[in-house]
């Protein structure tokens, strides 16, 4: 007879760790951002570091920028963080799985949403608006569900403190390197991400784009797991 003890059955180990998760996300932000600096008009939607920078640019009045895109973009993310705050409260108490799951299958919604409608009518006004408001919106519930996740170094759309964390935390500053592969990881996925959005945009214009991202978040929100 087998006497050794085995360890009780944990749902939330289930699926993908949210690491491989947030990597993937990463890359799909990269993907958001060529399609909105690229094709709405060069603002962003899920880095809003860059977007306060160029609300400057646009009301300074250099050309090729517009302060009604990019003041759009900031009130749809910061309406969006709202949301995910709220979503939060309610179930981040609770199974971090679920919890992630419900989040990423709202992301996917708001992104198939999205090449819906850039498929639907691409060349009117307010299909630039409309894609700016909620890819911006879906960027803002997720980031607030990352946010209070708390994994280290993957915030999946500012890198700034990552390569600032990478090079003051490597061995060549006296650190031990410990998370190097970690952010290492996390720049190169944003990095892929906007290769491939800018990639599809050029070629395909912005509903295959959005659609690749809406598939690649609803896969994950399929598939993630509680644990990091």
């Amino acid at each position: 007879m087998n006497t050794e003890a085995t360890e009780p059955y944990d749902p939330e180990t289930r699926g993908l760790r949210l690491v491989a998760v947030l990597l993937v996300l990463t890359v799909v932000s990269g993907l958001i951002d060529a399609v909105s600096y690229l094709g709405l008009g060069h603002v962003f939607t899920a880095n809003m570091t860059g977007n306060v920078v160029v609300l400057g640019f646009a009301a300074a009045g250099a050309p090729g920028f517009s302060v009604p895109h990019t003041l759009v973009s900031l009130s749809s993310f910061v309406v969006g963080a709202m949301a995910g705050g709220r979503v939060a409260r309610r179930l981040g108490d609770g199974s971090r799985r679920r919890w992630a799951r419900v989040t990423l299958a709202a992301e996917a919604v708001f992104l198939g949403a999205s090449s819906a409608v850039a498929f639907a009518a691409p060349d009117a006004t307010a299909t630039v608006y409309t894609l700016i408001a909620v890819t911006a919106f879906a960027m803002g519930l997720r980031n607030a569900t990352v946010r209070r996740l708390g994994v280290p170094d993957l915030t999946t759309t500012v890198l700034t403190m990552t390569l600032t964390g990478l090079a003051a935390d490597s061995r060549a500053a006296g650190g031990t390197g410990g998370r190097s592969p970690r952010r290492s990881a996390s720049v190169a996925a944003m990095a892929l991400g906007a290769l491939l959005g800018a990639w599809l945009v050029v070629r395909h214009g912005l509903g295959i784009p959005l659609l690749v991202a809406a598939v690649v978040v609803a896969v994950l929100a399929l598939s993630t797991s509680g644990r990091e």
